[in-house]
C-alpha cells in the first residue's frame, strides 16, 4: 500500500492509496498455446523450465483461452439480458445521518435529498391521479376471496367483469377506473379496506382449509381401520372355519367308536375361540357321557347317580371312595356280608316296610358305636327313604331308635381311610359310628344320602376333616382317628375332648 501526493490545482488536491496485491492475477491475459510451446522449446534451460505448459503437443491442446476482454464482453452481454428479462422496479434511498448511525436522524439532511430526488413531484402526480393500478389477472387472483361472486371462481366471461362484480361488492365503484387491461385505484384508503377485508376473510379460509385437510387425514386413517377391521374380521372368520372343520373332521366318527371318541385329539383353537372351545368340550363331554348313560341298564341307574354325587361331594379331600366295585346298598340283605341272620333281618326289614311304609332301602351295614354311657357296642344301620334305624344284631336286630331322614341335616366323614361316619340331627343328638365292613363303604353311604336329598331337592351338608367335629346329647366334642398296628378292630376311647376312633393298622 502506499501513498502518493499528486500536484494538481488546491481544490482537487487529494491523497491517493492503492494497492498492488493481485493486480496482474486479475488484470492479466492468458497467453496462447503457440507461444508457451515456442518458449517451453528455448535452448535456454532456465527458459524452459519457466513455461511447463509448452510440453502438450499441437495434438492435445488446439482451441485458444479467452482473453479478458472476451470474458468482461460475455459478462457483461449476461448482465444486460438478465436485466432485460425483469420488470424495473427504482429504490431511492435515503441516509438519514452522515455517520451510519442507525439512531440518529438529520431532518434538514432528509428534508434536502427529498426534495432534489424529486419525491414530492411523485407524489403530487400521484395524488392527483390514480395512486394503485395493477393487471386484472393479478388483482383477482389476490382479492377474489373478498366476494362470493369470485371465489373460489367465477364464471363470467372475463376477469375485467369479474373485477368490476368484485369492485360494486365493496362498493368501490366511485374510486375506481378501468382500463384495457389494469385497474386504477385513486386513493390509498380504497386499497387499505380490500386488504383488511382480505385478511379477515383469509383466516376464515384457512380454517376452513384446516377443516378439510383434518377431515381428509380423519377419513383415510378411519378407512384404514376399517380396512384392517375388515381383514382382520375374514382373518378370524376363516381362522374359526377352519377350526371348526378340523373339529368335525376328526370327530366325524366318534359315534361308532367304542370309547365315544376319548382317545381322538382336540385341535389346538385361536385365541378368539378359547371359550367356545371350553363350551364345545362341555357339550362333547356331556354328549358322551349321555350315550354311555344309555348304554347302562335302568336298575344300575340309581347306583350311577351315587356315585357321581359321591365323586362331586368327596373328590379331593377323600381319595378311596370305592367307585371301582359294585355298590349293594343293602349289606345285611346279603349272604356273603350277613350269612348266619339274613332271614331274620331280612324279616324285620319287611316288618318296618309294612309299618313305616317306606319304598327303598338305601344302606345297611353292621356298625360300632358309642352309647350315652360312652360304652363302645355292636349295632346295625338300616337307612330307608325315610328313616335312620339302629338295630341290635344281637337281639335279632330289635330296633333300638328311628331317626326321620328330614331331622337329619349333615354327615361329617374323616380325610383317612377309615369308616368313621357322624350323622348330625337338628335336635343335637349325633350319631356316632364306625362302619363294619369288607369293603370301604364311606363312599356309597355319602354318594346314597346325598343323592337322595337331590331328588327330593333337599340339600346335605357333608364334611370332610379331621378331628371329626359332633355333639353328644348337646355337649359339643371331636373324634381323632389313630392308626395302632397291634388293633384287631375299630374301637372307641374317651379321650379329654371327646373321642379316639382307633383303627387298625392294615
Amino acid at each position: 500500500v502506499g501513498c502518493r501526493n499528486i500536484d494538481f490545482p488546491p481544490p482537487l488536491s487529494l491523497c491517493c492509496s492503492y494497492s498492488v496485491i493481485g493486480f496482474i492475477d486479475k488484470n492479466k491475459d492468458t497467453l496462447f498455446q503457440d507461444f508457451k510451446r515456442l518458449l517451453y522449446n528455448s535452448s535456454n534451460p532456465m527458459l524452459k523450465g519457466m513455461w511447463p505448459e509448452g510440453k502438450l503437443s499441437i495434438t492435445e491442446v488446439t482451441k485458444r483461452p479467452l482473453t479478458a476482454a472476451t470474458l468482461f464482453k460475455n459478462s457483461m452481454i449476461a448482465l444486460v439480458d438478465n436485466l432485460a428479462s425483469k420488470e424495473p422496479y427504482y429504490v431511492r434511498c435515503i441516509k438519514p445521518n452522515d455517520k451510519k448511525s442507525p439512531q440518529l436522524f438529520d431532518e434538514e439532511r432528509c428534508r434536502h435529498q427529498v426534495e432534489y430526488l424529486g419525491l414530492l413531484e411523485n407524489v403530487r402526480v400521484r395524488r392527483a391521479g390514480f395512486a394503485y393500478r395493477q393487471a386484472y389477472e393479478k388483482f383477482l387472483h389476490r382479492y377474489k376471496m373478498i366476494s362470493e361472486f369470485t371465489w373460489p371462481n367465477h364464471d363470467l366471461a372475463s376477469d375485467k367483469e369479474a373485477v368490476q362484480k368484485l369492485i360494486d361488492y365493496c362498493g368501490f365503484q366511485h374510486d375506481v377506473a378501468y382500463g384495457k387491461t389494469k385497474i386504477f385505484i385513486r386513493t390509498p384508503r380504497t386499497l387499505f379496506t380490500l386488504e383488511e377485508r382480505r385478511a379477515q376473510v383469509l383466516i376464515r379460509i384457512i380454517v376452513f382449509l384446516q377443516k378439510v385437510w383434518l377431515g381428509a387425514v380423519v377419513r383415510r386413517r378411519y378407512k384404514r381401520m376399517k380396512a384392517a377391521l375388515t381383514i382382520l374380521r375374514y382373518y378370524r372368520r376363516y381362522k374359526v372355519k377352519s377350526y371348526i372343520r378340523e373339529v368335525s373332521k376328526r370327530f366325524q366318527h366318534v359315534k361308532t367308536m367304542k370309547d365315544y371318541g376319548k382317545h381322538v385329539k382336540w385341535p389346538m383353537p385361536p385365541k378368539v375361540l378359547h371359550h367356545f372351545e371350553e363350551a364345545l368340550r362341555a357339550i362333547y363331554l356331556r354328549w358322551r357321557a349321555s350315550q354311555i348313560i344309555k348304554s347302562i341298564p335302568p336298575a344300575d341307574l340309581p347306583q350311577v347317580r351315587a356315585k357321581v354325587a359321591a365323586m362331586e361331594t368327596l373328590k379331593g379331600p377323600r381319595a378311596d371312595m370305592g367307585l371301582q366295585r359294585a355298590w349293594e346298598g343293602n349289606y345285611l340283605a346279603s349272604k356273603r356280608e350277613n350269612p348266619q341272620a339274613v332271614n331274620t333281618f331280612n324279616s324285620i326289614a319287611n316288618e318296618l316296610k309294612r309299618k313305616d311304609k317306606f319304598m327303598n332301602v338305601l344302606f345297611s351295614c353292621l356298625v360300632r358305636k358309642i352309647n350315652r354311657f360312652n360304652k363302645v357296642e355292636d349295632r346295625a344301620v338300616l337307612i330307608t327313604d325315610r328313616h335312620l334305624y339302629k338295630m341290635d344284631p344281637s337281639r335279632q336286630y330289635k330296633v333300638m331308635s328311628s331317626v326321620p331322614l328330614y331331622n337329619v341335616s349333615g354327615l361329617s366323614v374323616s380325610s383317612g381311610k377309615d369308616q368313621l361316619v357322624v350323622f348330625h340331627t337338628k335336635d343335637n343328638k349325633d350319631l356316632i359310628v364306625c362302619l363294619c365292613s369288607s369293603e370301604n363303604t364311606i363312599g356309597e353311604v355319602v354318594g346314597v344320602l346325598v343323592n337322595h336329598f337331590r331328588s327330593e331337592k333337599r340339600h346335605l351338608q357333608v364334611n370332610v376333616m379331621h378331628p371329626v367335629q359332633c355333639s353328644m346329647h348337646g355337649k359339643k366334642c371331636s373324634i381323632t382317628v389313630e392308626t395302632r398296628i397291634n388293633q384287631s378292630q375299630p374301637d372307641f376311647t374317651k379321650n379329654s375332648s371327646g373321642y379316639t376312633l382307633c383303627v387298625p393298622g392294615n
